[in-house]
């Protein structure tokens, strides 16, 4: 079996007229799919399901198609290994259970549990160390945390009360995840990045607004993804999104590649219609057809092929309670302040009830800079304040920190594309010890 799919990876059949009638063994292409009777992209910003009648991953390869593990109840989420030999998916061995994680070897079939909890684990991705990622349901809301492969060590990477799902690893080694924006305080999702430590959080781009969900990063390094108006790109030159001219439709994202530079994705024409899977060649020509199933969505394409594993990420977190976080100057900003105009900035996170509460107060310097201790693993957000002790500009949405990390800023809100200045910043000519915005009498943590 194993060798039958690799032969077949890096060929792209062209299919006929969309209908299972028309699709033979020849015309069948070497991926793997998941088909459901109702399939709702956005449900786990709600914490719901997304797959609420159940859902199965059918493999397409020279042998035509089956379904992947065929005793299951339900399975889907399908993820392929760096050797394209094992692949991760979302299943659930009994109608009653809950979604876990499983491993299917390709060459025999055989599938095993990696995860064994009480609650919904949904969207695994391969890391490198023979980890994996995925989402975890806990107190009725989706976060997103590490495992091993062969232990139950497992870690949590995200520490709002948003939901969060992961859509990929980038080649640098982050974790691409879907959260709602402003994230821990909003409804509408959007992009976001952080560390397999669960450090560096950050939205991957700016410009807020759009409807952004289940990105892929693609091999030119841009990172495609599904909006409310088609689909849309991010690239390394631009610190915006850019739209592509898509023929008119609803795109489910979570689009795969093929070795003849084409896509395959997920379209239906209008929310009243199934998802079919497409062939398209990116800002040109129309969407040709793949494959449709009667009554039944296809979603989430995966084209057998190898790839590179992600960049290894070595954690630079220190064993201390809290972390440290140095803005460089909070007057680097898309909103314009005033020159003189910040001076001091309060922090806040939330209590168990969800509703903000104050951490403290401290100094900003002449030049935008300020260098502070905050609690870990928990939602924080920055509020500028003037010399009246009136308020500037407050975030948004909220971020956090790990235990031990030590993050700069180079500026509030600055986008990805500014660079600090070369100058020493004056708050920490003034003083190496953060000012402690813990929200408690004693702190600890380097200077």
């Amino acid at each position: 079996m194993r060798r039958s799919l690799l032969a077949f990876a890096l060929l792209l059949v062209a299919s006929g007229p969309a209908t299972p009638a028309a699709q033979t063994e020849a015309d069948a292409t070497p991926l793997l799919y998941t088909v459901a009777k109702v399939f709702d992209p956005l449900a786990w910003l709600r914490g719901e399901d997304r797959f609420p009648s159940g859902a199965q991953i059918v493999l397409n390869d020279n042998r035509g198609k089956r379904r992947l593990i065929p005793n299951f109840a339900a399975s889907a989420d399908a993820a392929l290994s760096f050797d394209g030999q094992k692949v991760l998916f979302s299943g659930k061995d009994h109608a009653g259970d809950p979604w876990k994680i499983w491993e299917v070897d390709l060459a025999s079939g055989n599938a095993r549990p990696i995860t064994s909890f009480p609650d919904d684990c949904i969207r695994p991705f391969y890391l490198p160390d023979d980890r994996l990622v995925y989402a975890r349901k806990v107190a009725g809301r989706f976060v997103i945390e590490t495992k091993e492969l062969s232990s139950n060590k497992t870690l949590d990477l995200t520490y709002t009360l948003s939901n969060a799902l992961p859509t990929d690893v980038l080649r640098d080694g982050r974790i691409l995840f879907e959260s709602a924006y402003p994230m821990g305080a909003g409804s509408s999702p959007e992009i976001y990045t952080v560390y397999s430590d669960g450090s560096g959080v950050e939205a991957y781009r700016c410009d807020h607004g759009v409807s952004r969900y289940a990105a892929k990063q693609h091999s030119s390094g841009d990172t495609v993804f599904a909006t409310s108006r088609g689909l849309a790109r991010f690239t390394a030159a631009r610190a915006q999104q850019l739209n592509m001219a898509t023929p008119r439709g609803e795109y489910a994202g979570e689009i795969a590649e093929s070795a003849a530079a084409e896509w395959l994705l997920a379209w239906r024409p209008d929310a009243k219609s199934f998802y079919r899977l497409v062939r398209w060649t990116p800002n040109a020509g129309d969407l040709k057809p793949v494959l449709s199933e009667q009554d039944l969505n296809v979603v989430q394409p995966v084209v057998f092929a190898p790839h590179a594993a992600p960049n290894r990420h070595p954690t630079g977190l220190h064993d201390w309670p809290n972390g440290n976080l140095l803005c460089l100057n909070a007057y680097t900003s898309k909103y314009p302040f005033p020159a003189g105009a910040i001076h001091s900035v309060r922090l806040y996170s939330r209590d168990d009830s969800g509703h903000p509460k104050l951490l403290g107060t401290a100094p900003v310097e002449r030049d935008g800079s300020f260098f502070v201790q905050v609690p870990s693993e928990r939602p924080l957000q920055f509020e500028l304040i003037d010399g009246s002790g009136k308020a500037l500009k407050r975030e948004a949405g909220f971020f956090w920190m790990r235990r031990g990390e030590q993050r700069v800023c180079v500026g509030c809100h600055a986008g990805p594309e500014t660079a600090p200045e070369n100058a020493v910043p004056q708050i920490l000519l003034k003083s190496t010890t953060p000012a402690d915005l813990t929200g408690s009498t004693q702190s600890a943590g380097g200077h």
